[in-house]
């Protein structure tokens, strides 16, 4: 697949699949820089489940999570802005393998 920016230089796009759990601090710092919604910020619970912030349940720790990985035009916005490097990106041509896989990696 060949890319290219509005005056034809040649782009490759690194798209984002995935979010290390156990690495993201959940600053937001990679949503704030996103306006596609790519991912979005959840609680895991005492149980190690994740849960939405607005529930009742307390939260050990905030993660971002991928909401719409469809969504990622591979700009590399959020992995520029990430101060744990918890983002794996895969460049366009090996995009379509790794979709398939767990967008979440949870604590082990």
């Amino acid at each position: 697949m060949s890319y290219a920016t509005r005056d034809g230089r040649d782009w490759k796009p690194d798209y984002l699949v995935s979010i290390d759990a156990q690495k993201c601090i959940g600053c937001g710092r990679c949503y704030k820089v996103c306006g596609r919604e790519v991912m979005t910020l959840k609680g895991i619970n005492e149980d190690g489940e994740l849960v939405e912030l607005d529930d009742d349940d307390e939260v050990e720790k905030k993660v971002m999570v991928m909401n719409d990985d469809g969504a990622c035009i591979g700009c590399g916005a959020c992995v520029r802005v990430c101060p744990t490097n918890c983002q794996t990106h895969v460049c366009a041509n090996a995009a379509g393998a790794h979709m398939s896989a767990s967008p979440f990696l949870g604590p082990s």
